[in-house]
Parts: C-alpha cells; structure tokens; sequence
C-alpha cells in the first residue's frame, strides 16, 4: 500500500497565505494517529505515519519519518512513550517524579533521529532554513539563537511517499529550498528482518541542492527496557575501553574497560548523562550491547558507520544511548548509512 503525502497541500487546506508565514500552533499528540502495525512473526512494531493535521509526532526538532512508537520481541518491550503527559508549554521535558511531562518537540519514542540545523546562522529574519526530515522552516524576527525545542513556522514542508508491507515501511522526502540553497532527496527504510529478531533501519540523502550538506545526524535511541528504571543490572557494553572527560559518581555509575554500569536506580527525579569516548575512526566500534540483566531484555546495535560523537542520556523512564554520525555531501552526491537492532533474551 501506498500513500503519498503533500505536507504544503495540507497545511493550506483551511488555512490563508498569511497564516502560513506565522508559527502554526503546535498541537498536543492526537489520540489515534495514523499509523501501520508490522510484524515479522517474532517483533511486533507500531510506526507512525508523517501527517502534518494528525500524525503523532509534528514538532520541528526530529525526522518524522520512521518514528517507532512500540516495538516488543520475546516477551519484552524495547521501545514505548517514556514520557507520561505531553504539554505544548513545556520546552523539553518536566520530571516531577510523578509525572514526566514531555513538549511537542521532545515528545517521541523508539530509535529517533535528528539532523544538524542547516542554513540558519547565514539566514536573516523572515529567510529560511532546513532541518532534514522535517522541512525548510523560517527564521523568527527576533533573530535569536536556533533552538531544537522552538516551534518554526514552515516556509517548504516538502513533499512525503510513504510505502508500507507487512514487515516494513519505506519514507521518502523531497525538498527544494531555493531560498537558503538546501535541496535532498531522503529515504528511510524501517525494515524486519525476515525470520529472525532484528530491526534494520537504510538511509540515502541525495543533495540536491547548491550547497554542500554538512554537520551530524544522531539516533537517539529511546529504550524502556519493560518500563523498569535504568540501575544495577543494566549493561552498556562496547568494542573499545570506554572513557570520559568528566569523571563519574561512583555512586551513580562507573566503567570498567569497556562496560558501564549504574550503580544504583535512576532516582525519581534523577539524572544520568555522560559523553563517552575512546572510539576509533572505523565503524567497528559502532557495536554496542545494552542488556538489562534484572529482566533478561537485550539489545545488540550495530552501524556502519563510523562515530563522531557518543553520548548517553537517562532518566527512571528511559536509557538513550546517542551514536552521532558526520555529514559532508557535496552537491550532488549522496551519503548512506544503516543500522541494525538485534533483540534477545539473555539465558
């Protein structure tokens, strides 16, 4: 089945041209958006359709294509909401220790990926800019810094395919940005493997435009591990020894080698982040275990290529482990990478 999406079409369905060059409001997520169920007989996934009125997630910070909002193999869950409320008045999140409250531009689940911000520092008020995956945008008057958490008003949604299977779903977008320069042709394929516990996650950006494509792209990796909080039992393991350029709390977490291990539960309203280093310039380090040995649940990640950046990011709902990749597409060529998720339950 296959469903081609206009997001210019549809934000000017019921809407003027002078509403368009204001920031639309940003809408909390909606109670059913669309979305297509895939199954390869061992994982089961939810993924969320893009869809500018009603889709689950429409902020202006991550891709919004591939957004896995529940998957579950063997008996465990990987990946759901770690947030409990969403607020459109919240910047990033709240941890109150009751709830955890997400705004609209945090407030995504699964293996989600965010892009550099492209053109932005050279684009005057009113001028626009690009995130990848989400569109061209426009550069508030005020001229202030850009901010991943801002909602910006959308100059080019671009043009969105979406093609899915019964174990797979297939994304592409096309933008042409004649304003800033930026133009790409971006496809995304979430895919199941056939007969075995493994997610696989293909890009291809294309530059289509005048100027070079450069910065980072990162996954953020939303894991809730069956909902249980980040502590001891819970495993970071890599290929290379790991190191940080800020000690940690010993009573919070250490590393020894090439594991990382939380010391005790992520509090309530706790907090555990580090920027890891020690990765060599191959891809073969990126290959990573994070296991919960309390529950059984795993998870092996693998890239292609190599790291530019890692980062970890966790709260009593949610362990991120943030591999980050460099960008440099020239004008015309194209730049791909893929990733893949193996789930297993330890003996």
């Amino acid at each position: 089945m296959a469903w081609r999406i206009s997001l210019l079409n549809m934000a000017l369905l019921g809407a003027s041209a002078w509403m368009m060059t204001r920031v639309p409001p940003v809408q909390a997520q909606p109670p059913d958006p669309p979305s297509v169920q895939i199954t390869n007989g061992t994982i089961a996934a939810t993924i969320y359709l893009p869809d500018a009125t009603a889709g689950y997630y429409r902020g202006t910070r991550f891709d919004w294509a591939g957004v896995i909002g529940r998957l579950e193999s063997g008996g465990h869950t990987f990946y759901a909401p770690w947030f409990t409320k969403t607020d459109v008045t919240v910047r990033d999140f709240v941890n109150d220790g009751v709830d955890i409250t997400a705004g609209p531009h945090t407030a995504i689940a699964g293996p989600a990926e965010e892009f550099s911000v492209l053109g932005y520092a050279d684009a005057a008020p009113g001028d626009s800019f690009v995130k990848i995956g989400v569109g061209a945008l426009r550069k508030p008057d005020d001229d202030t810094p850009y901010s991943p958490y801002r909602a910006y008003a959308f100059a080019d949604p671009g043009t969105r395919t979406v093609t899915t299977r019964a174990d797979g779903v297939d994304f592409t977008h096309d933008l042409a940005d004649t304003g800033s320069g930026y133009g790409y042709h971006y496809t995304k394929t979430v895919q199941l493997a056939a007969g075995s516990p493994e997610l696989i996650i293909t890009h291809r950006l294309v530059n289509r435009g005048t100027k070079p494509i450069e910065g980072t792209v990162y996954n953020h990796n939303f894991l809730v591990f069956d909902g249980q909080p980040p502590g001891p039992g819970v495993v970071i393991t890599t290929p290379f020894d790991l190191t940080t350029a800020q000690p940690l709390d010993p009573a919070v977490a250490t590393i020894a080698g090439r594991e990382f291990r939380y010391a005790a539960p992520i509090p309530d309203r706790g907090r555990v982040s580090a920027q890891f280093q020690g990765f060599g310039p191959t891809a073969a380090d990126y290959h990573f275990r994070i296991e919960n040995r309390a529950t059984g649940a795993g998870v092996e990640m693998t890239g292609d290529r190599p790291i530019a950046r890692l980062a970890l990011w966790s709260i009593r709902t949610v362990l991120a482990l943030e591999p980050f990749l460099a960008l440099d597409v020239a004008p015309g060529a194209d730049y791909t990478w893929e990733y893949r998720y193996r789930y297993y339950t330890m003996p």
